[in-house]
């Protein structure tokens, strides 16, 4: 039913066109990061802990991670109108069985709809671009994978107020939950159709202006053409496993905490954070997360995926050691280096794909990071697990102040060391583990629906 998405762009379309089709796309589904705004309305109306106020969340980004692993080779086989598509349908789907969840006051529906369905569209809409914008920006990858990624660490931004001035008309009961959630899908919906009427593939033997046309089909680095299966064969696919899981462990375990986190550090000195002080820190962190993405992964198209990721970990273990060492003397040195570790944090996600075309070739690169995401899925879990579990141990043994947090911070930089050590083992892919080399059609049997007009 939806073959015919998969036409290639006309000859002189612009590529530019591309970066804002793939925006919509994050920026949507990156209202996932705004849950927490639900939590409370949800709570006072259903009746629900906030454990089970936050199951449709944890459910949507384990379907997150999943639906990206196995659905990656489709996404590549299909193309990316195929899969905005599927995403746009499962992501708006989503809110409006949550919207009749809400309105019945079925909480499963909640959970089912935008945990199961929602999550579903994330996981897909998530990768959907990342092959295409590679294809279209063989020369800068890193900038524009960045640019979309961008997309969905700043989705918050517009999802949280959004969503408060719906509650704030349509009220927070039940019904008011429910008419918010219909109102998000639709407009998501329409927002994300516009990302999808954008998006192209480029034509055939497309490369960009000054390119060799060996990168725009291989690797800018290895030259390599390696399926999604044989990449899993391969070390560099589990040292960048291990490099991703720890960066993201390392960001995540501040961001997760990072309002009790401040509060608890400053507590017994002259200069406490108060709770709406707080709330400006978690913004200041998810500003350094979204600029991190684009402005980190740009700056690898000229210094190299290797060596910023040496930056990522290295410089990261150091920010950390120094918030170990120097507590609660220096407010304002705290808040910087959290800024920095988050930045990381963004800069890792969006440069992973470009690592991942630099070393695989551009051939299932879509493929390939769906199923390295599941290492987001593990450190989604053991980043705010390492921190929590220090904290509430180290409460129980009556400590306070920076001493809540000072094991796991050492811990972190510990990963961050593994991390490092990965990233040094990594090697362009031994030939044995590449494709044979694509053979262009002869132009006259290229078929009517896949050639340019």
């Amino acid at each position: 039913m939806l073959a015919g998405l998969r036409t290639p762009a006309p000859r002189g379309w612009s590529r530019w066109l591309v970066p804002p089709a793939a925006l919509s796309i994050h920026l949507s589904i990156g209202q996932a990061y705004a849950w927490s705004v639900f939590k409370p309305p949800l709570e006072s109306s259903l009746g629900l802990s906030g454990t089970a106020s936050a199951l449709p969340f944890q459910l949507a980004i384990v379907m997150l991670g999943l639906s990206a692993a196995f659905c990656g080779t489709l996404v590549e086989r299909n193309g990316p109108r195929w899969a905005m598509t599927v995403s746009a349908l499962c992501f708006s789907s989503g809110f409006a069985v949550a919207a009749l969840g809400a309105a019945t006051r079925q909480y499963w529906l909640v959970v089912l709809g935008y945990g199961l369905l929602g999550g579903i569209g994330l996981g897909i809409g998530y990768i959907s671009p990342v092959s295409t914008l590679i294809k279209w920006f063989a020369d800068r990858p890193g900038m524009a994978t960045g640019i979309a990624i961008m997309g969905f660490g700043g989705g918050a931004l517009i999802a949280a107020p959004l969503s408060t001035r719906l509650l704030a008309s349509f009220g927070t009961g039940s019904t008011g939950i429910a008419k918010t959630f219909l109102v998000m899908g639709i407009g998501y919906a329409v927002f994300m159709t516009f990302g999808v009427l954008l998006v192209r593939l480029p034509p055939p033997g497309w490369a960009p202006p000054g390119t060799p046309p060996s990168a725009a089909s291989g690797g800018l680095v290895s030259g390599a053409r390696v399926s999604a299966r044989n990449a899993l064969r391969t070390p560099q696919f589990w040292c960048l496993w291990v490099v991703l899981c720890a960066n993201v462990t390392a960001g995540i375990g501040i961001l997760e905490k990072a309002a009790p986190m401040i509060v608890d550090f400053f507590a017994g000195t002259a200069t406490p954070v108060a709770a709406s002080a707080a709330a400006g820190f978690v913004g200041l962190l998810s500003l350094a997360n979204m600029l991190g993405r684009i402005l980190w992964s740009s700056a690898s198209d000229f210094v190299g995926r290797q060596r910023i990721y040496r930056v990522y970990l290295g410089v990261g273990a150091l920010m950390y050691l120094v918030i170990a060492l120097a507590g609660s003397s220096s407010k304002a040195l705290f808040i910087g280096c959290a800024a920095v570790i988050l930045s990381f944090y963004g800069g890792g996600f969006a440069t992973i794909p470009a690592y991942l075309k630099d070393l695989f070739g551009g051939f299932q690169v879509g493929a390939i990071h769906g199923r390295l995401l599941t290492a987001w899925s593990l450190a989604g879990v053991l980043g705010p697990l390492i921190v929590n579990a220090v904290a509430d141990d180290r409460k129980a043994a009556g400590h306070t102040g920076t001493a809540l947090y000072s094991t796991s911070f050492f811990i972190m930089i510990g990963l961050l060391v593994i991390g490092f050590a990965a990233n040094e083992l990594v090697r362009p892919v031994h030939p044995r583990h590449h494709e044979p080399p694509a053979v262009a059609p002869a132009p006259d049997t290229v078929p009517k629906e896949e050639a340019a007009p």
